[in-house]
């Protein structure tokens, strides 16, 4: 019992640390556009170093509370599995390890090193992908390893699952609104599993329907965005509504490289593949606004840093 208790003081204090990131302005970028600015929400700052943690973290609660995973009542625990391009992967398994449930992961085998360490030091069990087959690779894999063994796992299925919009929905778009004092214009997300995007704009659009939210996407199935999907030829999320977006840009892995090279070596500033590219596309969009004549508050998802992905060689790239 004393073991139970401060198992669960952890998780408790762990799942408090969860929110409340902070909203950085990407001056360098506007310095040319005056009346109209660039904020990225620093979602490094969560516990486990992402965006992710969010979602995550409500997807366990719910299970938790439902009683489907973890400690059963014959003694046994019950684990969760899913399928993850890495951070979702990375928040289950810190999550895990502080609440005490195993986490079993279906991931493609070429996620980045770092990804592969850290989730090795959580102790997460891992089920390597086909790197071709991409994130439906593992999606594909997962299927296949709970339905040979349905009473083993709890399926958390981020993709599907009503609670990953939903975190978003009560926590990142309250945050934004406050942070801006309502100013907010314009958001922009990338898409993956669609959670951030879909519970996002969803709350934002009740707070102020004249928001404008603009999805991004890779421009190919074949890319370096690492944890986003091209939906034109991937298995599209069932919590996905492409009809939420008042538009979508999509993306070349390149400019999101260049971006994060140019926030690094102007600003100061580290952050992940598709952080770069939705700052990318957020000054595609302030750029546009400008250029009319308008004033805009564009604010966008800085989904992690660039800690996980320090072992790409385009950083020794100009």
């Amino acid at each position: 019992m004393p073991t139970m208790t401060a198992t669960t003081t952890l998780g408790t204090g762990l799942l408090e640390r969860i929110g409340n990131t902070p909203l950085v302005r990407l001056d360098e970028l506007t310095l040319d556009m005056p009346g109209v600015q660039i904020l990225g929400k620093a979602e490094w700052a969560n516990p486990g170093g992402s965006v992710k943690d969010r979602a995550a973290s409500a997807i366990v609660g719910d299970a938790m509370r439902r009683g489907v995973l973890g400690r059963r009542a014959d003694g046994s625990v019950q684990g969760l599995l899913d399928a993850t391009s890495g951070n979702t992967g990375i928040a289950y398994a810190m999550l895990g390890a502080a609440l005490g449930f195993p986490v079993t992961l279906c991931m493609p085998s070429n996620v980045s090193q770092e990804r592969k360490k850290y989730l090795a030091a959580y102790g997460a069990e891992i089920v390597w992908t086909n790197p071709a087959d991409g994130s439906d690779g593992a999606i594909r894999k997962a299927r296949e390893m709970v339905a040979a063994e349905p009473e083993r796992y709890f399926y958390a299925d981020q993709y599907s699952n009503e609670n990953n919009w939903k975190s978003h929905y009560h926590t990142t778009a309250n945050e934004i609104w406050k942070q801006t004092e309502g100013q907010i214009t314009h958001f922009v997300a990338g898409l993956g599993t669609s959670g951030t995007f879909m519970g996002t704009t969803r709350r934002l659009k009740e707070l102020n329907p004249e928001i404008e939210c603009i999805s991004m996407q890779p421009d190919s199935a074949f890319n370096g965005l690492e944890g986003l999907k091209h939906m034109a030829t991937a298995i599209v999320p069932k919590i996905y509504d492409p009809a939420l977006a008042d538009a979508n840009i999509d993306l070349e892995t390149e400019r999101a490289y260049k971006m994060c090279l140019r926030l690094a070596r102007k600003s100061g500033l580290l952050v992940g593949v598709s952080a770069g590219g939705a700052v990318a596309a957020a000054l595609e969009i302030a750029e546009r606004e400008y250029k009319a004549g308008r004033e805009a508050v564009v604010v966008t998802i800085l989904c992690d840093s660039a800690e996980k992905y320090m072992s790409e060689r385009f950083w020794q790239e100009g």
